[in-house]
Order: C-alpha cells, then structure tokens, then sequence
C-alpha cells in the first residue's frame, strides 16, 4: 500500500506565506504549476499528510457554508493516481482567459489580447462583484485550491485568504471553463487534446518553458483552458483537488 510520501514525490509547493490577494499582477512569462492531489486515505488519514493543515481550514470554510468537508476516498491503485503535475502555463495567459471570462460574462465583445493593461484592471473594478463569484476569476494564481465539492461561489474567510486564498469548486470551475470555451474557439463538447504537463515542479518565479502555441488569435487563452479543462475533469473522475504552485 502506497503512503503518504510515496504518493507525493516530487511535489514542492511555492507558497511561502500571505501575499497580495488581487486576483492579478505584474508578472512576465512567470511559470505556473497545477497539481492533483488524490484525496486519498492513506494520505488524508496520515500523520505524514503535507496537505493536512490546508484541508483542515478547507473543511472549516466548507463547514461554515453548510457544505460537506473534503471527501476522502480509498485508496486503489492505478485509479487515483499520485501527487502530480496535470498543467502549466505562464500568470499572464492565465489572466487572459480570466479577462475573456469576464467579457463573455458581461456580455461584452470577447476580443485577443498581446498583453495586460488597463483594460483588465477596469474590468475587474468595474465588474468586481461578478468576479468575486467566479471561480476561475477569483482566485489566487501563485496558491490555493479547487475541492470536488460542488458549490456556486468560491468561499472566502480570514483563515483561507491569510493562507492560499479563496477556495473553489471544481464543479465550478468546469461549469466556468465549458461557458467561455465557445467564445475562444473551442467546443467544450469535443476540445482539443490536453498540452503535456510539466515533467516536474519550476521554482519561485521561474520563467515559463516555451511551448507550440496554435495559430488561433486566442491561442494563450485557449492552451490554459485546455490545461484547466483536464485538472477539473480528472479532478471530479479520480477524486482529486487541484493545487496551484
């Protein structure tokens, strides 16, 4: 039977303690991991689990909402899978699909984008109450976690944003992904195939590694969604919850 250790190899969190909670930021190509995390018994229910403080502040959040905790599963080999890279793309690509969310959101022309600038930052002052209900938008882009608990709204309380910030769903998240899709180009019925993951975890502030982008003129946004779009679908089919790093 796999323990704690054996299932989390390889894994090194970024997070080193509170920082800025704007869901955006002055970053260039800085690398972006996501994980999934089997919730698993052997993990969960072990005194080696690294993860046991953030979930247990997950569950309390969870509580607080009249939500179910954090479901743990048992463990079967092959079918959960271990502590792994699933994508990895760079913060700026990751705020221009969040930027096209918002657009299609509030009925706005969903248009490409070379770089972040003003127009971002409006949006999200103009629309900050439609952010803060999103949860692809409203969250933490250097930390943080999506659980397989089905809620509407990210949660947010002192204990979550002093650590890696809002909590999602990845039921959420999904229903989120599946809705912009169409407005970049991609039927969320058929997607194209998922990029490959990064074969490990990149340091604090590492720059992105390069990668093949399509020729779609939204082909940044497109390559995090099919990121995001393979996190959250194997987040729900092998009981995982995805990690930010």
């Amino acid at each position: 039977m796999a323990g704690a250790g054996a299932l989390c190899v390889g894994f090194t969190s970024h997070y080193a303690g509170p920082t800025i909670a704007e869901p955006y930021g002055e970053r260039d190509f800085v690398a972006c991991d996501l994980w999934l995390v089997p919730l698993v018994d052997v993990l969960c229910h072990s005194p080696d689990n690294p993860f046991a403080e953030e979930i247990a502040v997950y569950d309390r959040a969870l509580n607080d909402a009249g939500l179910p905790p954090v479901p743990v599963f048992a463990y079967m080999p092959g079918l959960n899978g271990d502590v792994a890279p699933v994508a990895g793309f760079d913060y700026d690509a990751l705020h221009f699909l969040r930027r096209a969310y918002l657009l299609q959101l509030s009925g706005l022309a969903v248009t490409p984008v070379e770089g972040l600038g003003g127009d971002y930052e409006q949006l999200l002052e103009m629309f900050e109450q439609t952010a803060q209900q999103s949860h692809l938008v409203w969250h933490y882009d250097h930390a943080g976690a999506y659980v397989p608990v089905d809620f509407p709204h990210p949660l947010s309380n002192d204990a979550l944003l002093e650590g890696g910030g809002p909590l999602g769903s990845a039921h959420g998240l999904l229903r989120e992904l599946e809705y912009v899709a169409p407005a970049i180009g991609i039927d969320p019925a058929n997607p194209p195939a998922a990029p490959q993951p990064p074969p490990g975890p990149t340091a604090l502030e590492e720059p992105a590694t390069p990668v093949p982008y399509d020729d779609s003129p939204f082909a940044r946004e497109r390559h995090v969604w099919l990121g995001l779009h393979a996190a959250a679908t194997r987040s729900l089919a092998q009981g995982s919850m995805i990690i930010f790093s």
